[in-house]
């Protein structure tokens, strides 16, 4: 494998030229409300660019070569990971995106706060923190391994680049500068997979040539189980609840009709991206049926001329840019407004509360390098991160719908048990074919019904002894 140097120079131009948007955008960013909102004053953004920039930031280089992964080995059906996003972006625009926009938070850390108090909103930050971290981590893993190919050098190189690339690339503007390029991150990636999968169909023959090289299985739409499936669409849906990008981008409009119409158009741009992506893994495995799985996209990239790759080179650098910028901004934010403001200092330095969030940006940008090298599932890496989100999402849907279930103790107890089941229950293997993402959404509803049977017994609402004359009660 050689370098591809033509490739690889016009994935350096791309980032260039968004780099300079960046520096121009920057300009403007003046204030730590500017830097994390993405708006000054009462100008919104439109519905249509914030739906862009979530898909570009939920399709990063862990869904793009992490799908194609999951696509060599099971077929068609890996693209339900991603199609499951876009059934929670339907869900989030007509349950939830207007209920977060007139909170007027646009942290879930402060919306919780206002239901459980502010200890809940201590534990809450600090888990979503850490799930974006997770994230970071397969985004990281599924870039190294598409540069590697580009450079032809260890994976492990093209990852410590990748990420240090990341870092500077997001260090300047902020969300008013990730809502900008992260639309035409969209579009590049777009452009790129539909690039792919041309390259890949023509490669192999045709449509029905790959039909005829793989197994039957692998067209079938449930030949990676429906318990997989049916995990993915949790976890999937659970994230698109609780994201705390999700959440700030959203804010990012003016009305809860806008910013349902901007979750409808980030949910109808996942699906054709889900399908397109499995096709790629497909093609690859037809292709090269004797590589690692996580180099199902790479070497496909690899077979290309050099200005085909570079076109979905760029793609992919836009997946990991896009999302990377939202998730650096998203911790940042976090950060700031739930650790920085309370414990740290409670004027209003803006300089140097900014500076704090600059820094930050760089700080969360650079430690998921070293676990991402390690990184052997990317899909599996991403949706422990969803899993995470999934609990959260439980509590949100208490917040706006059922705010008498459970209690503030119940709420916090419920985020630390559920963070340390789905970890435990991931890092075991998921036992007895169980995914982690299940018990993300029923520990959280168990803690919180415990909790609430507790406190109507304190309160005399209810007495030890019709408790267990309801559970001897016949059916």
């Amino acid at each position: 494998m050689q370098t591809n140097y033509l490739a690889l120079a016009i994935v350096i131009g791309y980032m260039v030229s968004l780099g300079l948007l960046t520096t121009v955008v920057q300009r403007s960013v003046t204030t730590t409300t500017t830097f994390t909102s993405g708006t000054s004053g009462h100008s919104g953004i439109p519905a249509v660019l914030v739906g862009l920039m979530l898909m570009s930031e939920f399709i990063g280089t862990s869904a793009s070569v992490g799908t194609a992964q999951e696509a060599y080995r099971f077929g068609i059906s890996a693209s339900w990971n991603i199609i499951a996003l876009g059934a929670g972006f339907l869900f989030y625009a007509y349950f939830l995106a207007g209920k977060y926009k007139e909170s007027g938070h646009n942290t879930i850390s402060a919306v919780f706060a206002d239901a459980y108090g502010p200890q809940t909103k201590i534990a809450t930050s600090l888990v979503m923190i850490f799930a974006l971290q997770i994230v970071a981590v397969a985004m990281y893993a599924g870039g190294g391994a598409i540069l590697s190919a580009l450079l032809a050098v260890d994976r492990t190189l093209a990852t410590i680049i990748c990420g240090i690339v990341a870092v500077l690339y997001v260090f300047m503007g902020g969300m008013k500068s990730v809502v900008y390029t992260n639309v035409i991150h969209s579009l590049v990636k777009y452009l790129g997979i539909g690039v792919a999968v041309y390259f890949g169909l023509t490669k192999v023959g045709g449509f029905q040539e790959l039909q005829a090289r793989l197994p039957g299985e692998m067209f079938s739409w449930t030949n990676v189980g429906w318990s997989q499936i049916f995990a993915w669409f949790i976890a999937g849906v659970g994230a698109t609840f609780s994201t705390q990008y999700v959440i700030q981008a959203i804010n990012t409009v003016e009305t809860r009709q806008k910013a349902k119409a901007a979750s409808l158009y980030t949910a109808l741009l996942l699906v054709p991206f889900g399908i397109a992506t499995a096709l790629v893994g497909m093609c690859s495995l037809a292709l090269f049926p004797n590589i690692k799985s996580i180099n199902a996209f790479s070497a496909l990239i690899a077979d290309m001329d050099g200005v085909m790759a570079g076109v979905v080179a760029a793609g992919l650098a836009a997946s990991l840019f896009g999302t990377i910028a939202a998730i650096s901004v998203s911790t940042a934010t976090l950060l700031y407004k739930d650790f920085y403001t309370r414990f740290v200092t409670k004027q209003g330095d803006e300089k140097r509360s900014l500076n704090f969030i600059r820094v930050t940006t760089i700080i969360v940008g650079l430690l998921p390098i070293a676990l991402a090298i390690y990184t052997p599932n990317i899909l599996q890496m991403t949706f422990l991160a969803k899993a995470i989100r999934a609990s959260l999402s439980v509590l949100v849907l208490l917040v706006f719908y059922a705010p008498w279930f459970g209690t503030k103790t119940g709420a916090l107890f419920s985020i630390l048990c559920s963070l340390v089941a789905t970890i435990a229950w991931f890092m075991m293997g998921n036992p007895f074919g169980i995914d982690n993402a299940y018990l993300a959404l029923v520990v959280p509803l168990i803690t919180m019904g415990l909790s609430s049977m507790v406190e109507r017994i304190r309160n005399g609402k209810i007495t030890p002894v019709a408790v267990e004359a309801a559970r001897s009660a016949p059916d």
